[in-house]
């Protein structure tokens, strides 16, 4: 009590510094385990591992796609529209088979031959009857006919070459006579041999006459050379 008799009056600070608290500690890591955030990170790297891959594979789609284009439009450029172009698998040597037609118009001695049946013809060029060698080298060349005569019959394949002088080359020829009697002989006279051709050499078929051509079908008479 105070001095004069009365209670003491207790006065309480109100400003006076309270004690620090502890940090307030976050309940799911505080109930999160190490084997737990082990395995998020695990999950993460999963994922993260699968984005790269699909952004892999749309690039690599994608740049296959654009090669494609480009080859496709390359080979469209450089189509010719030459006979050679046609061939899904080019020949590896100069080739040529040839062979008769409607549309063919023959001369009297030299046989013609049709280029609206799609022939083979690659590595050779054909002009007025004969087929001209472009690469020099050792060919095989052949030609067979279907005929009817009731005399004689000449078959041959000749050469025309800058090499030697004189005009023409026979190369191979077949004489086929019929026995002295009024009837028709239809027969058939097959040519074949190899030969060693130089550059801007011509080859060509000659027959006796060329009305005795028998014409019922364009593979009866063919005509060609391959390089061996």
């Amino acid at each position: 009590m105070s001095e004069c008799g009365k209670p003491s009056v207790y006065v309480v600070d109100s400003h006076v510094t309270r004690p620090p608290l502890p940090p307030r500690v976050d309940q799911r890591l505080k109930h999160t385990s190490p084997a737990q955030i082990l395995l998020f990170m695990l999950v993460g790297l999963a994922l993260f591992g699968m984005l790269l891959e699909a952004c892999f594979i749309y690039h690599l789609y994608h740049r296959d796609s654009d090669s494609t284009s480009a080859s496709s439009a390359m080979m469209q450029q450089d189509a010719s529209p030459s006979k050679e172009s046609v061939y899904e698998i080019p020949p590896s040597k100069p080739v040529a088979h040839l062979t008769d037609g409607q549309d063919v118009v023959h001369r009297h001695n030299i046989m013609s031959w049709s280029m609206n049946a799609e022939p083979l013809l690659y590595g050779m060029t054909y002009s007025d009857g004969k087929l001209i060698i472009n690469t020099q080298g050792y060919y095989y060349v052949y030609s067979k006919v279907f005929f009817s005569d009731h005399t004689a019959f000449h078959h041959a394949v000749s050469m025309k070459t800058e090499k030697y002088a004189g005009g023409n080359i026979t190369l191979l020829q077949s004489r086929k006579y019929t026995p002295l009697s009024n009837n028709v002989m239809r027969s058939n006279s097959y040519l074949g041999g190899v030969f060693h051709l130089y550059k801007n050499d011509a080859i060509f078929v000659s027959v006796s006459n060329t009305k005795h051509i028998e014409r019922h079908k364009p593979y009866e008479n063919v005509f060609g050379a391959y390089m061996i």
